[in-house]
């Protein structure tokens, strides 16, 4: 039987505010609130929350033979927490019904996974106790920001206990190999890999209305895949429905009406963990370098391929392992937003996606005048002059320290045996 496996990335950035050079180290704020609510708006108004009941109908009418998978970044769902609280609500009624999953990601949607791979362990680690504590189920299957993935983020990730991983298909990696079947870690074969069917993913996501798709004209196109090619992974950002594909070019008919014309053909709807447990793996992939799901090359250089984004990644993670041993809770949510993805897709000459500024020169000052506001705060607290091991034992002490106090005012505040009196002289 072959199966189809939909799963559905969500990610919205905190967009940064104008910041100025005379601003740092006065303005420890650094966000445009009303640029990151008004997007967050119309993403939830016009796409999330129609695709969300769309996909909670089709479970109904399928009796929940329907399924799909969500990787939503943790920075979003803070957004959603504090500015549109009805988007938790109705991922949890998905949740309910037992027929979605959700995947796990860096918190901040981060290049950590290249860049830090401390950083990077405990970002999934955070993300997944997130997703554990809002929706009650851990992720099993990882989804890393923007599909990068090589053999050496995925030894870290299997490290991490995850037994399927996502990844995209690139010509120069997959050469005849269909991306129709499960493969696996090219030196960890328990370490299952899907691969993103990139043509009918984006037949989707960019070529809907020119191609005038329809649910029945895809589907037959699977039908005519070679026999044996049993899945066929279909992975795209959520803001396809509704945004990327506005409401009037049907894209919300179109996919209520994809259960039914798979379903009449024999075709089955799997979540990535159940796809991992079923099929046997068709050998093993070789990606000695970062790939990514963005572009024709499929590479990095949105985010790495100029020196502007290279200085500011280069700053930004030499400060890591001090933010990790700090317990300033602002200075570390500032960190998980300043590692974000988009931050430095907009410093690109080659894709700046999304950008609100000028040229990729403007994105790289503000973002370099936020970040040298934020490096003063990092070394106002442990300063450069204390190496890293002699402030990690500093730490430790006054950690212990503090221990030591808390448990001597737990023992003066037990309640005491009066101690008896002699006996008095009768």
């Amino acid at each position: 039987m072959r199966n189809i496996c939909f799963y559905f990335q969500i990610h919205v950035p905190f967009q940064l505010k104008r910041y100025r050079f005379f601003e740092i180290g006065s303005d420890h704020y650094y966000y445009d609130d009303f640029q990151t609510t008004e997007r967050l708006n119309s993403l939830v108004q016009h796409s999330y929350l129609i695709a969300n009941r769309t996909i909670s109908e089709m479970i109904r009418s399928s009796n929940g033979k329907f399924k799909c998978a969500f990787s939503i970044s943790g920075i979003t769902l803070e957004l959603f927490e504090q500015y549109a609280p009805e988007m938790i609500d109705s991922f949890k009624e998905l949740a309910a019904t037992g027929s979605i999953e959700f995947l796990a990601e860096p918190y901040g949607h981060s290049l950590s996974s290249v860049f830090d791979a401390d950083e990077f362990t405990c970002q999934v680690k955070m993300h997944s106790d997130k997703i554990q504590a809002l929706f009650g189920k851990r992720p099993t299957t990882f989804f890393n920001a923007e599909l990068i993935y090589s053999d050496e983020i995925g030894e870290l990730v299997s490290k991490l206990g995850y037994k399927t991983m996502m990844i995209d298909e690139a010509k120069h990696i997959m050469g005849w190999k269909s991306p129709n079947y499960v493969y696996n870690h090219s030196y960890i074969p328990k370490l299952k890999l899907l691969v993103r069917n990139s043509k009918f993913s984006d037949d989707m996501a960019f070529r809907f209305k020119n191609l005038s798709l329809t649910a029945e004209k895809l589907v037959s196109w699977f039908s005519a895949l070679p026999d044996g090619e049993h899945v066929i992974n279909l992975g795209m950002g959520y803001e396809v429905f509704g945004i990327t594909q506005p409401a009037y070019t049907g894209i919300f008919d179109f996919l209520k009406a994809l259960p039914y014309h798979a379903m009449e053909q024999q075709m089955g709807f799997v979540l990535p963990s159940d796809v991992t447990k079923k099929a046997e793996s068709a050998g093993g992939l070789s990606v000695p370098y970062p790939m990514s799901w963005v572009g024709n090359d499929k590479d990095l250089t949105p985010w790495t391929g100029n020196d502007l984004q290279q200085e500011a990644l280069n700053k930004l993670y030499a400060v890591g392992e001090r933010v990790r041993l700090c317990k300033d809770k602002a200075l570390k949510l500032d960190w998980l937003i300043l590692q974000s993805t988009d931050n430095f897709r907009y410093m690109s000459h080659k894709d700046p996606h999304g950008t609100n500024y000028e040229t990729p020169y403007d994105a790289f000052m503000n973002y370099m005048n936020v970040l040298a506001d934020f490096l003063e705060r990092v070394e106002a607290q442990y300063p450069s002059t204390i190496d890293n091991e002699e402030l990690n034992e500093l730490l430790k002490t006054i950690n212990h320290q503090e221990e030591e106090i808390e448990r001597l005012e737990n023992e003066l505040s037990k309640p005491k045996l009066k101690t008896a009196k002699p006996d008095e002289k009768k």
